[in-house]
């Protein structure tokens, strides 16, 4: 993605500011943006068009994809975090605006969304 010119690749690379793990083929992001992309991407469509035919099954699709969100999003901070405190690594620039807006903000939607599909009744 690094060599890239095009409006995808060039957003990668603007998203690498925050965590440079996405341009250094680190273990961890290529293993949860695989599973990301062909699990919870091609489930999520799935559970939308069980939603809009009001299918019963949209109930417990939608609860495991978004434990499963949740659940790469603690990891993805959680990995972050560690290396942090305990490696001395930080993978995020020094400018707030890339921590609180990139990292902090655009990582923590995929924690409240699905964190509050989960505590909703279903309808």
């Amino acid at each position: 993605m690094a060599g890239r010119q095009d409006v995808l690749g060039q957003m990668w690379k603007e998203y690498s500011f925050s965590d440079s793990r996405y341009l250094t083929s680190d273990p961890f992001v290529l293993c949860m943006e695989t599973v990301t992309a062909i699990c919870w991407g091609p489930l999520s469509f799935i559970v939308a068009f069980l939603i809009m035919i009001e299918h019963p099954l949209r109930h417990p699709l939608q609860a495991m994809v978004s434990l499963g969100q949740i659940y790469g999003d603690v990891l993805y901070y959680a990995t972050s975090m560690f290396d942090h405190y305990h490696k001395g690594l930080t993978y995020f620039r020094p400018e707030a605006y890339y921590f609180w807006c990139y990292y902090i903000f655009m990582n923590l939607i995929w924690i409240v969304i699905p964190g509050s599909r989960l505590m909703s009744p279903p309808l």
